[in-house]
């Protein structure tokens, strides 16, 4: 091994000469100076030494990480001690309350016997008897709701009115104050009074919210129930002698690329996925399948990650799931989303392991991932059935539809064709000829040519029924997917549909709606108070990126505002500002240059004078077919708002050899660059013996006697630190400059 000086050892284990020859003296060699060499035995121990620090180092940190370990391990047991303590105290007071409700159920039908048995005679008093009872029981308790009392003849006698002793009423929400008074049987100007006692500034035609209301009702003796939808506040149950059977309701589900279209496919005999970019399935499909056990409805949801909301919407208008699993693959983050929606609507899932054709299928791996999930095939004792088919070559599809058939049959799905009809919107478009085109299965009652019906906030009368083929029908029975055409506008996927008597009654329930929906849209309006102006200026850091999407059907539209509104990061985040279906109008253009907003086209194109406005007015409009570039579009357009990371580069390092008192300046270091350059108004850290003391520039920098701009590595030059800073031979100056990076939005 070739001698070394010690300075040359110092520097490899990046330590100061000083320090070397310190370390190498410890060691019981005699060296004189840092110019000295050191022999092979010298080496020998000072490497001797630095690994033995460092074992002891690794020694430390792995004791550290144990500690710390143990202390993790004890507060997770006194974390799952208090929950089991918490699960005790929740289960007592469960305990608790079934029995004040049990009692409170007794003594409640104790009191109804006794006021049938008074009801059997009727109650006729002398009026002076009554007020003198009523003041008594209004003094002793004065939040008793008061009685009605009606005149029954001219003597001067009293009767009671029964019924006034329900106090539970029906609102609705944002219903007007003078709605509220005739329900509480009081005067409007009684209630505005109230409202004014709890604080609250109300006239007869304000809108109140459903928390206002419950206030008021119990300041009464009352209290509220909530009524569904209007127009189905009178939806009354179904008989059964009217309930007929009805074919099943099928949803496909499954992950992006498992065969859930061609399945279908085979099925209809028919090519859906040659409709669909990219071979992907952007929107649902409900298609009705005849076969000679029975009628099947099928519906097809989309398996991308972005389309959650509209696989949740799939599953909840279902009877039957069918899990689609590819054998050649595994089960993934969607295939599981689609368990815990098919578990979420409690419906029976039914798997079939689809491309069993392919020799790289391992069927045993797929059936041992779903029973990670509690889906174990009947081999196994379990109790969900598992069928292996192929979608390309018909390999097990007729023992598939034989396993949905007989779980109808175990299921007995029933429905009344002769009721109101009601059903569900499974997607909407608007057609340049056709205008609004409303996918809807029909769940009850059937639906023919010339109803009148609600759905959302639009009505209208059916013009025109097509199945999923484009043929014309008639009549739609439960359990039918049918293409309407007649509605005023494009409801949204998921909203319910209903028929009434006539296209008036049609009309008035549509526009209470509508009312209901712009005063909740305007409560839930978000407002910035100047408080939280103060506080956004404060933290100076939050950008907004906004949007406005519009797509061919609304279901598409609603998917992908989801998933882009679902992009988070603690500086930056997207405001869906608008969404809606059919072509980018001018209104959309306008809307965009005042809000500042980047315009998305899912499968829709501008139009001609949107598309000169938008150029005249510089905004932004992307148009997409697939909806994984336009997510990746988003993301890139994210990171750019980011604020970048301002990262150190080393550019130079100065060493300190000699000191030099200048007269009204201070301490100038006679220096050498050991490394880069040293520029004047460089940024730079001085470092003493390896600890960094003080930050500063480079002041001044000479070259002997001459003012110098720069030195190069290798030269000696004189070094002033602003602000001035007291130096000591030895100490090392860093030069670094500070470079913008961009960031990443997955750093979030």
């Amino acid at each position: 091994m070739a001698n070394k000086r010690i300075y040359e050892l110092a520097k490899e284990y990046n330590v100061s000469s000083k320090a070397m020859v310190d370390i190498i003296r410890q060691l019981g060699f005699d060296v004189k100076s840092h110019s000295s060499a050191a022999d092979d035995a010298i080496l020998k121990a000072v490497k001797g030494k630095f690994a033995s620090e460092k074992e002891e180092v690794k020694k430390e940190i792995e004791e550290k990480k144990k500690k710390a370990e143990a202390r993790q391990q004890a507060e997770t047991d006194v974390h799952r001690k208090k929950q089991e303590v918490e699960r005790k105290m929740l289960s007592e007071l469960r305990k608790t309350k079934k029995q004040e409700i049990k009692k409170i159920e007794h003594q409640t039908s104790a009191k109804k016997k006794k006021d049938r048995r008074k009801k059997k005679k009727e109650r006729i008093v002398d009026i002076k008897a009554v007020k003198a009872t009523f003041k008594k029981t209004m003094s002793s308790l004065e939040t008793t709701k008061k009685r009605k009392y009606r005149r029954s003849d001219g003597k001067g006698e009293l009767t009671v009115d029964e019924d006034s002793l329900s106090n539970v009423i029906k609102v609705t929400e944002f219903m007007t104050l003078s709605e509220l008074a005739d329900l509480l049987k009081v005067k409007p100007a009684v209630l505005v009074a109230k409202c004014m006692e709890l604080g609250t500034m109300a006239t007869i035609n304000q809108r109140l919210d459903i928390d206002t209301i419950g206030t008021l009702a119990l300041e009464y003796g009352f209290t509220i129930e909530e009524s569904k939808l209007v127009g189905e506040e009178d939806d009354d149950e179904e008989q059964d002698e009217s309930l007929v059977t009805r074919p099943p309701v099928v949803t496909i589900m499954g992950h992006v690329d498992h065969g859930k279209t061609s399945l279908l496919d085979y099925i209809r005999r028919s090519n859906i996925i040659a409709g669909e970019s990219g071979g992907i399935t952007q929107h649902i499909g409900a298609y009705e399948v005849q076969l000679p056990g029975g009628n099947i409805t099928f519906l097809d949801t989309p398996g991308h990650q972005a389309f959650s909301s509209m696989r949740a919407r799939g599953a909840h208008v279902t009877d039957i799931v069918v899990l689609v699993v590819a054998a050649d693959d595994a089960v993934m983050p969607q295939t599981i989303e689609a368990i815990d929606h098919a578990r979420a609507a409690g419906v029976p899932i039914i798997v079939a392991i689809n491309k069993m054709d392919l020799p790289t299928s391992n069927i045993d791996k797929i059936r041992e991932q779903l029973g990670q999930h509690n889906l174990i095939p009947e081999e196994w004792g379990g109790k969900t059935v598992f069928v292996e088919i192929s979608a390309k070559t018909g390999m097990g599809i007729d023992k598939l539809l034989e396993m949905i058939l007989l779980q109808t049959e175990m299921m007995d799905l029933k429905a009344d064709p002769y009721k109101n009809v009601r059903g569900t919107i499974i997607e909407a478009q608007l057609d340049k000829g056709k205008g609004p085109l409303c996918t809807v299965l029909i769940q009850r009652g059937t639906l023919s040519v010339g109803d009148s019906f609600v759905t959302g906030t639009h009505f209208g009368r059916v013009r025109a029924m097509l199945n999923e083929r484009g043929q014309t029908v008639q009549s739609a029975p439960p359990s039918t997917p049918t293409l309407i055409l007649g509605s005023t506008g494009v409801p949204q996927a998921g909203d319910s549909f209903m028929v009434v008597n006539g296209e008036s009654e049609a009309r008035i329930i549509a526009q209470k709606r509508l009312r209901l929906k712009r005063e909740k849209d305007f409560r839930h309006l978000k407002r910035l108070t100047l408080s939280e102006v103060y506080d956004r200026i404060k933290e100076g850091q939050i950008r907004d990126l906004n949007l406005i999407i519009k797509g061919d059907v609304d279901g598409s539209v609603e998917a992908l505002s989801d998933t882009l509104a679902g992009i988070q990061h603690p500086e930056v985040k997207v405001n869906v500002i608008h969404r809606g279906v059919g072509a980018i109008s001018e209104s959309d253009v306008l809307l965009a240059a005042a809000s500042q907003a980047i315009i998305i086209g899912f499968h829709v194109r501008a139009e001609p004078r949107a598309a000169e406005l938008s150029a005249r007015e510089k905004v932004d409009i992307r148009l997409y077919k697939i909806i994984y570039e336009a997510v990746s579009d988003i993301k890139d357009a994210l990171e750019g708002l980011l604020a970048p990371d301002i990262v150190k580069v080393e550019v130079g390092e100065v060493e300190v050899r000699q000191l030099f008192k200048v007269p009204k300046i201070g301490f100038i270091a006679g220096s050498i660059v050991k490394t880069g350059s040293v520029k004047r108004g460089a940024k730079a850290e001085v470092f003493r013996n390896a600890i960094k003391v003080a930050d500063g520039i480079i002041g001044s920098l000479k070259r002997f006697k001459d003012d110098a701009r720069e030195v190069s590595a290798g030269y000696e030059c004189g070094v002033g630190i602003e602000p001035s800073f007291d130096l000591a031979v030895g100490d090392i100056i860093k030069l670094y400059k500070e470079v913008e990076e961009a960031r990443k939005l997955e750093q979030s």
